[in-house]
């Protein structure tokens, strides 16, 4: 049976284009959804303003796309990960980390626009294909990089420190005010030491 399709159906046809498919197949599926229509004059002309409005929606959709394409081709990211020391990483990378970091590049993209399959498991470098459509493609440059530990502890020694210096304050202060209580307590002593003294001697 000849149809004529008011939609782009992906391995049947375009819109505007008159395709034969199974009776059952038009009659159940494509005539009751208005994917298609019967071929007569009238929907043949009806067809073709459908047919302009949407090449030329297609043509814009085609546009952001390529600009997409243009502004991503080329770049460069990369990501630090966890890897033991042949490189393995502890996890993998996928297209959520890429697009995670190229939003932080201020670009930014759907995950399923990126070809990664399988996942990147390897410290490496790695050229990642970027398929907006059949058309459209562009390149980026992954760099999977380890993350260094001594980064990670570089804060410590400073916080040693601070906390060595919160310490001597704290042991010195104590000190200050037991060495003053004793010299207080000796005065005293020697106070009390005279006036007995004096005593004897009017005795």
């Amino acid at each position: 049976m000849k149809v004529l399709l008011r939609k782009t159906i992906s391995k049947l046809g375009h819109v505007g284009e008159i395709v034969e498919v199974k009776r059952g197949y038009a009659r159940n599926y494509l005539l009751p959804q208005g994917l298609a229509v019967e071929p007569s004059t009238a929907n043949l002309r009806a067809i073709e303003i459908e047919k302009q409005r949407y090449l030329e929606e297609l043509a814009k959709q085609r546009d952001e796309l390529q600009a997409k394409a243009d502004l991503v081709q080329g770049k460069e990211i990369t990501i630090f990960a966890r890897a033991n020391p042949e490189g393995h990483l502890y996890g993998s990378v996928g297209p959520a980390q890429l697009v995670a970091a190229l939003a932080a590049e201020n670009v930014f993209l759907e995950p399923e626009y990126l070809v990664l399959d399988p996942p990147i498991r390897q410290l490496d470098k790695y050229d990642v294909a970027v398929r907006f459509s059949e058309e459209i493609t562009a390149t980026i440059h992954v760099s999977i990089v380890p993350i260094r530990e001594d980064d990670e502890q570089s804060d410590e020694p400073a916080s040693e420190e601070a906390a060595d210096e919160a310490t001597e304050e704290v042991t010195e202060a104590p000190s200050d005010e037991v060495t003053e209580q004793a010299t207080e307590a000796a005065s005293e002593e020697t106070e009390e030491t005279e006036k007995t003294e004096k005593a004897q001697e009017k005795d």
